[in-house]
């Protein structure tokens, strides 16, 4: 090897960085171990060799230098963030898991299932040789300048490849479609399987969506064209600080990695987001109620009681003036209350599913139709304060008590046979590991592992995505409020998260007429009280086939109507928006599929359908109350201090 070879020429006039001294040390030390390549018979043609650094002019060696800087700085900050991590991973073993997600049964089940299928195999392999073979000889057609077109294509809505290099750059067009093929075929391989349980295949379908879209190219440097654009344009600086990113976000999840989703540093509660004016006029172990400001003279007599998810904090309804939920109620002159739920700490890990109902619903209900002086109130429960406030509808039923004179639900579950990706949570085995989890963190679940569940639902969007933006691009998350309320999880309860799970998703007990609370067998049909039922067409955690199910378990009028989008962009969707659709139809046939046959579809928000439903129920108009001069003085203004306990 050559010393020009061994050691590139220093330019003249110019101090080597210190990082650039670390990365030539580096590189000696690799050469030394390194055998040198065999000697060529014939020394390359001289326009083949490449350049000597001396030959390149000044900007050029200015750029490989702060390249080569860049690099070796990347590195090193990766490297300690990584080994800071093991370290912190080591004091606590029992987190580290081979199979974490306990695929490897039913994956077991599956791949027998095909090995047992062998003509079926062999049809697969040829089909998708054959699609390479297509691949190739139209890639060759289009090096030659022909125009052709591509073999296959990404699902509308796939953003990873949306820079024009995947497309434009026949190398890159290439390592595209060859991975889309891959993926594709080992995708339907599994779902074309026969003779699996539905679960196990259902379970094997996630777990290999999850790895085909984790090997994606667009999450590589080398094979991101966008990504090597900005490191050349940048001379390796957003490598830099993309490690810097990366070492941050382990810093931030204790050595777990917490990937940003966006400047958490932007929105402070109480102050740009959940700033409707109010009062919280009632608090115990885990809720504060707030009543928020009239912004109308006149209001319905009957006040609107909101059960939010105890999984999040209840400002989704109140992130911006212009897209609160709760500010639009008030203008529609509903006195509006609000259930904050607690961050519970350790203290509460033995709060059950029945302490939530009877401090949840049943004081919360109390305590709001004193205040504004009323025997009857409206509820909503969106989500899994849905399922909560379903099954007290259904206790209060056993009781003869009609203190609730109309119920909405917001993508809420009561029959979980056709629930979302969740149900592939469930399994005892994972609840075992679960519970174990929870007993290491003194009774409780981290609002980190909360989050990371339902991130891996939608891994493209909510992890993937901003892994390649963060790290790979070197560039800061957007501010976006909704991705800072989705970040902003809670702690869960042991016994009432544990219970939620085995009764719900895995023994369908409610839908069934099994479940017990408070020794009463609750039966959905004895809630004769009128229901609004809100879906949403494209939810992936409340899906509307599931929320369709619980709608015809109640034995009284039921309204169901579906939205368009998903689990939160279908609920909170406010009128000025102008977005989306939304599908109304009065009867309830046996399927969803008869219903959205007879349903009719309006553009925009489904809020002034429920709204004109509600006022029905809502009584004459009275003089708007003030949240100061109830029956219960002030605790302190909206928010209130529960919502700002963070995890």
């Amino acid at each position: 090897m050559s010393d020009q070879a061994a050691a590139p020429t220093k330019p003249k006039g110019k101090k080597k960085s210190k990082a650039a001294e670390k990365a030539e040390k580096v590189a000696a030390k690799v050469e030394k171990t390194v055998p040198p390549p065999e000697t060529p018979a014939e020394p390359p043609p001289a326009a083949a060799r490449p350049e000597p650094l001396e030959q390149l002019t000044s900007d050029q060696r200015d750029m490989i230098e702060k390249l080569s800087s860049n690099l070796a700085r990347a590195a090193l900050t990766a490297q300690g963030a990584i080994a800071e991590a093991a370290l912190r991973q080591a004091e606590r073993p029992a987190g580290l898991q081979a199979d974490p997600f306990h695929v490897a049964p039913a994956l077991t089940d599956v791949m027998g299932r095909l090995v047992s299928q062998p003509d079926r195999l062999v049809r697969a392999q040829a089909d998708l040789f054959q699609r390479y073979l297509d691949l190739w000889q139209r890639s060759a057609r289009r090096a030659g300048g022909e125009a052709v077109e591509p073999v296959v294509t990404p699902e509308r809505g796939d953003k990873r490849f949306n820079d024009p290099d995947w497309v434009e750059n026949p190398v890159f067009d290439v390592i595209k479609q060859s991975y889309l093929l891959t993926s594709n075929w080992l995708n339907g391989l599994v779902s074309d399987v026969e003779g699996v349980d539905p679960m196990t295949k259902r379970r094997v379908e996630f777990f290999m969506k999850m790895l085909t879209d984790a090997f994606s190219p667009s999450n590589f440097l080398a094979s991101n064209p966008a990504a090597l654009r900005e490191a050349m344009q940048s001379r390796g600086e957003s490598i830099v600080k993309g490690m810097e990113n990366f070492a941050e976000d382990l810093a931030r999840g204790g050595g777990q990695l917490a990937i940003s989703q966006t400047d958490y540093q932007m929105f402070k509660i109480g102050e740009n987001v959940a700033t409707a004016p109010g009062k919280v006029i009632f608090q115990n172990e885990i809720l504060q109620l707030l009543q928020f400001d009239p912004t109308t003279e006149q209001v319905h007599e009957i006040p609107l009681l909101i059960f939010p998810p105890w999984i999040n904090k209840f400002y989704i309804l109140d992130l911006r003036p212009e897209n609160s939920m709760i500010r639009w109620l008030t203008g529609q002159g509903f006195t509006v209350f609000v259930a904050s739920w607690v961050n519970p700490s350790t203290e509460l890990a033995a709060k059950t599913f029945e302490d939530y109902m009877r401090q949840g619903i049943y004081e919360a209900t109390d305590v709001a139709m004193a205040q504004a002086g009323v025997d009857r109130i409206n509820t909503v429960g969106y989500c899994i304060g849905g399922t909560l406030l379903s099954s007290t509808l259904a206790h209060m039923a056993a009781k003869n008590d009609q203190r609730i004179s109309s119920a909405t639900f917001f993508a809420a579950q009561q029959d979980f046979a056709e629930a979302g990706d969740l149900l592939l949570f469930t399994n005892e085995d994972w609840l075992n590991d679960l519970e174990k989890q929870m007993d290491a963190a003194g009774g409780v679940l981290s609002g980190q592992a909360m989050a990371e569940t339902f991130n891996s639902l939608r891994a493209n969007d909510l992890i993937w995505s901003f892994f390649v933006n963060n790290y790979l691009m070197g560039k800061e998350p957007k501010p976006f409020d909704l991705l800072f309320w989705n970040s902003d999880q809670t702690r869960m309860p042991k016994a009432l998260h544990l219970f939620y799970l085995r009764k719900f998703y895995g023994d369908n007990a409610l839908s069934k007429g099994e479940l017990v609370l408070d020794n009463v067998k609750l039966d959905l049909k004895n809630v004769k009280t009128p229901v609004y039922v809100q879906s949403s067409k494209e939810d992936h955690i409340a899906p509307a086939r599931s929320v369709y199910r619980g709608a015809q378990l109640f034995g009284g009028p039921v309204t169901f109507t579906m939205a368009g989008s998903g689990h939160i962009a279908g609920v909170i969707n406010a009128p000025v928006a102008k977005k989306y659709q939304h599908w109304t139809n009065p009867a309830l046939p046996g399927s969803l599929e008869e219903w959205a046959a007879g349903a009719t579809e309006a553009p925009g928000s489904w809020w002034p359908h429920w709204a004109e439903w509600l006022r029905e129920k809502s009584g004459k108009l009275v003089p708007a109350r003030d949240p100061a001069k109830g029956k219960y003085p002030p605790i302190e203004d909206a928010p209130g201090s529960y919502v700002k306990v963070k995890s």
